[in-house]
């Protein structure tokens, strides 16, 4: 199964939920602001539930 396909459940993919973290931590530079933080802790959250969706699927 791709890494790029939609999971049920979840609007974006893992991979684009990914990139988004990936594009975030290098605006920040290494170093998070307050609410960088919580927009990183969102997107993990998000991407970890993208990745248990296809690991649902896999199953």
């Amino acid at each position: 199964m791709s890494p790029d396909l939609t999971t049920p459940g979840s609007v974006r993919s893992a991979a684009e939920v990914n990139e988004q973290i990936r594009a975030l931590w290098l605006r920040a530079g290494g170093s998070l602001s307050a609410q960088e933080r919580a927009e990183y802790e969102s997107l993990v959250v998000e991407w970890a539930a993208a990745i248990r969706g296809r690991v649902a699927e896999a199953a």
